[in-house]
């Protein structure tokens, strides 16, 4: 659905009606200002308008309706298209969830087209609204907005999976016996989904750091400086988590090992116990009439009291040992 549009002469918004026509209106009448078409989960048809209004290149178009593209930047004769992906976390579940928005960015004209439940953009674009004098830049300070409103986002949810791994990591090395395996692949997961948003979208906000892209203002560039900056840190905020994972599964299989070898060392140790007895007894119950001590009136609590010994005996040498 169409979520919002704007037109913007000097920084500030112009109070006509939202609707995709008339931005387009606008921006034949009046040469000082731009227009700000904003779409969330479009159908076909409703991009098609926007596609004929704003004349958006139709591979482009096929694109944004498509949200599995990766982070990329392409250009279309004037016009510049940006594909970022968003992230969100679902703690309850351990899940990072990822949507797409594509944006097209004209001389005059930027179209957002978002897909997902995360990277809303109605935040930033009220952030934007009221900063008139980076507003005033135009187009590239939308796509500066948008770029920064998705990486902060990033960090949100790196945020939210470090929490996680801590978590994991009390527990791999707590005194109880836990199960964490299943819990560290899903992190492990969700870690590689952020790693394939956050990675691949260095290089094109290097670009635009650098003013190193045609149609972008230069005097843009320490705007999305800022932006490299915070997609460096969260790119190696996720490359340790993605190592502490590692680390933690590592720890957790030693672990799991160590106690399996506890417990065959406990069961070792009881059934040699139990062997002793168990002999004895085995030796006594067999029916001959020649045996040492059979018919003696005390032998079987002689016996008895032969089998506790040698039992106690070896308890004690197996808990002096650590092997109970």
């Amino acid at each position: 659905m169409i979520v919002d549009c704007g037109v913007y002469a000097e920084g500030v918004r112009q109070e006509l009606p939202r609707t995709p026509e008339t931005v387009a209106q606008a921006l034949v009448d009046h040469k000082g200002c731009f227009g700000w078409v904003g779409l969330h989960e479009p159908n076909p048809e409703e991009l098609v308008t926007v596609q004929k209004l704003f004349g958006l290149h139709e591979l482009a178009v096929e694109d944004a309706l498509k949200p599995h593209q990766r982070p990329k930047i392409e250009r279309y004769g004037e016009s510049l298209v940006v594909v970022l992906r968003t992230l969100w976390y679902v703690d309850a579940e351990d899940a990072v969830e990822t949507g797409q928005v594509s944006i097209f960015v004209g001389d005059r004209y930027v179209v957002t087209v978002r897909h997902g439940k995360g990277g809303g953009l109605a935040t930033a674009r009220q952030e934007l609204e009221e900063r008139a004098s980076v507003l005033g830049h135009g187009p590239p300070a939308v796509l500066w907005a948008v770029c920064d409103s998705i990486v902060d986002g990033y960090e949100a949810v790196a945020a939210s999976v470090e929490v996680d791994v801590d978590e994991i990591e009390s527990s791999v090395f707590s005194k109880d016996r836990t199960s964490d395996a299943e819990r560290i692949y899903t992190l492990k997961r969700e870690v590689l989904e952020m790693r394939r948003a956050i990675v691949p979208l260095r290089e094109p906000m290097e670009l635009f750091a650098h003013g190193d892209v045609r149609g972008i203002d230069p005097e843009a560039a320490p705007f999305f400086r800022d932006v490299v900056d915070h997609v460096i840190r969260v790119s190696d905020q996720t490359e340790a988590l993605d190592a502490l994972l590692n680390s933690a599964l590592n720890a957790h299989l030693a672990r799991v090992s160590v106690q399996q070898n506890d417990d065959m060392r406990r069961i070792a140790a009881w059934v040699a116990i139990a062997a002793v007895p168990t002999m004895i007894a085995g030796i006594y119950g067999m029916n001959f009439e020649n045996m040492p001590e059979l018919r003696w009136y005390y032998g079987y609590f002689i016996i008895l009291a032969l089998m506790a010994t040698i039992c106690t005996t070896m308890y004690a040498a197996f808990r002096r040992a650590g092997w109970l």
